[in-house]
């Protein structure tokens, strides 16, 4: 009976925990909305004049502000593959050409080389 009682009550305070974490995630999000909120009220409020000095209407300015946010997003993603590729060391494109080239100037090095070697026994 107290193996039972002890394993009911450690099953409601795993639940209570993952409530608690349940919470915590809400609370989060909410937050993350209310900023979401408030950084679009702020875009909105701002005037914004296209090239003839007229100031652009709500889908123009979320338009520009989403061409603006997908370049920041490229960016980031393209300095995190780069990242990615240096720590499980695969090589790049560019990298590879480059020791090709490498390879290519040490063989014509190596056969000069040798065309010496043979040079100086005859």
């Amino acid at each position: 009976m107290k193996t039972k009682t002890l394993l009911e009550l450690l099953t409601l305070s795993s639940s209570l925990y993952f409530i608690a974490k349940d919470t915590e995630l809400l609370d989060k999000l909410y937050k993350y909305s209310e900023q979401g909120k408030d950084n679009l009220n702020k875009i909105m409020s701002e005037k914004q004049l296209d090239d003839n000095g007229n100031e652009l209407e709500f889908v123009d300015k979320i338009i520009l502000k989403t061409n603006e946010l997908k370049e920041e997003l490229e960016e980031k993603i393209e300095e995190l593959v780069v990242k990615f590729y240096k720590k499980i060391n695969v090589a790049h494109l560019d990298e590879i050409k480059a020791l090709n080239e490498r390879l290519e100037k040490l063989n014509s090095t190596v056969a000069l080389l040798e065309a010496r070697i043979n040079h100086l026994e005859a």
